[in-house]
């Protein structure tokens, strides 16, 4: 069976390795891919929004399965376009992307279904929003309701930053029109989880758990980024797993399903946890990244079966299998990210990786003949082994032997879990 995944991140080299394993992938293409996939698939130079030029390439290239891999083509309707033209595709429909294309949108369905969450309130005028920041004090968070790249949420620890993340929302429209509505939450504290499921309607199967550092430096200190890597299981907080599947996970499933838009694809529901319980963060309708990248290694199932039993609502006969291991991914950034990063900066990478462990790329393309950086989040440098500190010394030790000017990363990817 020929594949096609939509996408060119960390994330997306996951998808395409994992895939590969699959005795039934028989050929796999990328669009647009980055020079580490092309490894592993044939690249093909179509942009995730162009939904049209895509579907044209799935019915020409009699594609058997189309994965989506990033949030922006889910929200704009890439699975009603190939769906239309009968094409099979992972992923959720428009109408359900919304969950992850909409904070205000999300949190009313979690109000319909009483899905446990922060407090809010929704605002599209500067003045009132500002009033009541003022009324309720800080520490709050500011999110801009539409898709802002990962950078749309501010957490505010003062009433000046949250009046500057409105300001910069509302008046001076630095997302666009993703943030011409903003959603205000009380500041939850706690430790963050996430959990990625597969959803097919009222069949829920969730994969091992992960924590993810948003962060950029040591000690979750600094402005939050896409993420600067993740670990994965997550024992300290496993305990909650239950509870997450019973509150959360199955009341969404079977709620979306009892309004007649049932979910199918891939849920990530950020978390956070402290001692009244889990309360929903945020959903996502897509492999996290990093999340992918610690997660995907440890599952044993062959993943393209998966992903076609969902696509033919054959869920429930799955059952998930998992390595008796602990996966970390730390990621190497470009310098000036969570800002403009410096791209065009030439990356060593070693000969050979040992087993066990995987470099994965996202901010990175050829220059000639030599791969150098494109992006903030340059590599994830992933590591399996028995348990979290063995696959963090692997992680680290790897990042070591990568070269290039200015690598930044976090140096306690995992820390908490010990």
């Amino acid at each position: 069976m020929k594949i096609l995944v939509v996408g060119g991140g960390g994330r997306e080299h996951t998808l395409v390795w994992k895939l590969n394993q699959s005795p039934i992938a028989e050929k796999i293409f990328c669009a647009p891919g980055n020079p580490g996939i092309a490894d592993l698939a044939e690249c093909v130079p179509l942009k995730v929004n162009q939904l049209e030029e895509l579907a044209n390439f799935a019915e020409s290239q009699q594609i058997g399965l189309t994965v989506v891999g990033p949030e922006e083509p889910l929200v704009l309707g890439i699975v009603d376009e190939f769906k239309r033209r009968g094409l099979k595709v992972y992923g959720p429909d428009r109408q359900s992307a919304l969950l992850e294309g909409s904070k205000a949108h999300a949190k009313a369905v979690m109000e319909r279904h009483g899905i446990p969450t922060a407090k809010f309130q929704e605002f599209t005028h500067f003045g009132e929003a500002l009033e009541y920041i003022r009324e309720k004090g800080a520490p709050l968070v500011i999110k801009a309701d539409g898709l802002a790249a990962g950078k749309g949420v501010t957490v505010a620890d003062t009433l000046e930053e949250a009046e500057a993340a409105l300001d910069d929302s509302l008046r001076q429209s630095v997302f666009g029109e993703a943030g011409q509505k903003v959603v205000v939450e009380e500041f939850l504290q706690g430790e963050e989880m996430t959990v990625l499921a597969f959803v097919d309607g009222e069949t829920v199967l969730p994969l091992v758990p992960s924590q993810d550092h948003k962060p950029i430096f040591d000690g979750d200190r600094g402005p939050n980024t896409g993420g600067m890597g993740a670990y994965s299981p997550v024992p300290h907080l496993e305990q909650w797993l239950p509870e997450i599947h019973r509150q959360i996970l199955k009341p969404l499933a079977k709620g979306l399903v009892a309004e007649g838009h049932p979910f199918r694809g891939l849920l990530y529901t950020g978390l956070m946890l402290d001692e009244s319980g889990p309360k929903v963060v945020e959903f996502n309708v897509r492999f996290g990244d990093p999340e992918a990248q610690v997660v995907l290694p440890l599952l044993e199932n062959d993943l393209l079966e998966i992903l076609l039993a969902s696509c033919d609502g054959r869920l429930a006969e799955m059952e998930l299998k998992w390595k008796a291991q602990a996966s970390v991914c730390v990621i190497a950034a470009a310098p000036g990210y969570p800002g403009p990063p410096t791209k065009g900066l030439a990356i060593e990478l070693p000969e050979n990786s040992e087993i066990g462990t995987q470099i994965f790329q996202a901010g990175t393309r050829l220059q000639e003949e030599t791969l150098v950086t494109s992006g903030g989040r340059v590599l994830g440098v992933t590591a399996q082994a028995e348990d979290i500190e063995q696959a963090r010394n692997r992680a680290y030790k790897l990042m070591k032997e990568i070269k290039f000017k200015g690598k930044q990363y976090r140096t306690d990817i995992g820390a908490k879990a010990l």
